[in-house]
């Protein structure tokens, strides 16, 4: 981590502002060293550039499993297809000027996808996640001077409030164990006139009768490396038949519901090996997670928006259903 990050980490418990003790430096970052809270004497680790406030295991290990597997797949800097690029600057509404410089929070980076993009625009990026996809978030993007990566809990975020002038979210809250609650924790670290944009897979036909559903109470439960395994000889022979099924005239996009493939064949621009990773990764990504709540709907994400104070709000589906919403206060 670099030291101006010490500005606005905080003790995740009690709010204490933290010392650095025993730092090992290399270069201009923090290799390893202890953070302890000023008054409570609460102790958190930093080993291999990153703070972790978070225990070693928990309820996002399969997260962390699949994007160390996987660090490089979907980074537009690898697949040389502005993939990433354009979900972002379209979610966000967000003009690559108005970031740099400036503090903006990834809560819940996973490979660093997303923060490769603001850290391109030179933000200055703080790549949280809970999961040790920490590690690989470091390892693709720690040559841009803007990087710090925290792994931390996003109920219990392990900074000052009000400090960052952007925070996005996208593609993680309906992953955690209580979606309205890991919003909550958001709007507070906004500065006066922050903003904020959050994405989710909105509840629709087309989720609530993807064949995933069918497997997730088994898939769920299962150890990540068992299931993976699993994957890996499965997904070589179910994605040519969901192909063959999206190619159907008129019924094609529901017919390909049916197979539990991630199938991106005419949606991104991937050749044949890139469209067997992404369906690699995002099958194991839909069917490992522990918790999966496709919500809220468009009403519900818009009075969460507004009860957090927040004005400006736009709430509307550019392939996820996306939320939006500035900090007057």
């Amino acid at each position: 981590m670099k030291m101006e990050l010490m500005e606005i980490l905080r003790c995740p418990r009690t709010g204490e502002r933290l010392d650095l003790v025993e730092p090992q430096f290399s270069d201009d970052r923090v290799k390893s060293g202890r953070l302890v809270s000023q008054k409570s004497r609460h102790s958190y680790p930093v080993r291999d550039f990153i703070p972790r406030f978070a225990p070693e295991s928990n309820y996002a290990d399969n997260f962390g499993m699949q994007w160390n597997a996987f660090r490089l797949t979907q980074l537009d800097s690898y697949s040389g297809q502005p993939i990433s690029a354009e979900r972002f600057w379209k979610s966000t509404g967000w003009q690559p000027e108005q970031l740099a410089g400036q503090w903006v929070l990834d809560a819940g980076c996973g490979a660093g996808r997303f923060a490769e993009i603001a850290l391109q625009a030179g933000a200055k990026v703080v790549a949280l996640d809970y999961s040790n996809a920490v590690d690989a978030c470091y390892a693709n993007l720690k040559q841009y001077p803007g990087l710090n990566v925290v792994q931390g809990d996003i109920y219990a975020l392990p900074f000052s409030q009000g400090i960052f002038p952007y925070l996005y979210s996208v593609g993680v809250l309906m992953c955690t164990p209580s979606v309205r609650q890991a919003f909550a924790a958001l709007p507070p670290m906004l500065a006066s006139r922050g903003q904020l944009c959050v994405d989710f897979y909105g509840l629709g036909w087309g989720t609530l009768f993807h064949a995933k559903w069918a497997f997730r109470p088994l898939t769920r439960r299962m150890q990540p490396k068992k299931l993976f395994g699993i994957l890996q000889a499965s997904v070589p022979v179910l994605l040519p038949v969901s192909q063959f099924l999206g190619a159907v005239p008129v019924l094609g996009r529901s017919l390909k519901r049916l197979i539990p493939v991630a199938n991106y064949t005419g949606v991104y621009p991937l050749n044949a090996g890139q469209l067997k990773d992404w369906a690699l990764l995002d099958t194991f990504d839909m069917l490992a997670p522990r918790y999966d709540h496709p919500q809220p709907t468009a009403g519900r994400l818009r009075r969460w928006l507004e009860a957090a104070g927040l004005a400006e709000v736009e709430v509307f589906r550019a392939g996820h259903l996306i939320g939006r919403g500035i900090r007057l206060a």
